[in-house]
């Protein structure tokens, strides 16, 4: 399996920057001009489309109400932290041991996306929830 997410931004160019400057993607496909502009960014089995809106999703038609956390899972999180912090991106929460046993640490992307970024578990088991 794979994943492949989509955002809508109201920016496409920031959000297509973040990606790729801050966190490493490629952009494979990147449309900015026309009736429909799109991006599609990859790094490793992740994908990511971007598709800009003028304007924000009214809250009531988004799922879920509570919000969303993207969680990436990497080999080496202490060089994903040092690539973040050599970006001058700002991190939400440093890197730190969590009581579940990983490390982690946490930042926002542009259009405010909660991303974890943690070290795979060390027998590739499913993570347990961590919040």
């Amino acid at each position: 399996m794979t994943l492949r997410f989509e955002v809508f931004p109201q920016d496409l160019d920031t959000t297509v920057e973040f990606y790729t400057s801050v966190l490493g993607f490629t952009a494979v496909r990147y449309e900015p001009e026309g009736s429909h502009p799109y991006a599609s960014l990859v790094r490793d089995e992740v994908c990511v489309g971007v598709s800009p809106r003028p304007q924000a999703v009214p809250a009531e038609h988004r799922r879920p109400p509570v919000g969303v956390e993207l969680v990436f899972e990497v080999d080496d999180v202490e060089a994903e932290a040092r690539r973040v912090e050599t970006s001058g991106w700002p991190i939400e929460e440093e890197l730190q041991h969590r009581p579940w046993g990983l490390r982690d640490f946490r930042i926002c992307d542009p259009n405010g996306y909660y991303v974890r970024i943690t070290e795979r578990t060390p027998d590739g088991e499913a993570e347990p929830s961590a919040g």
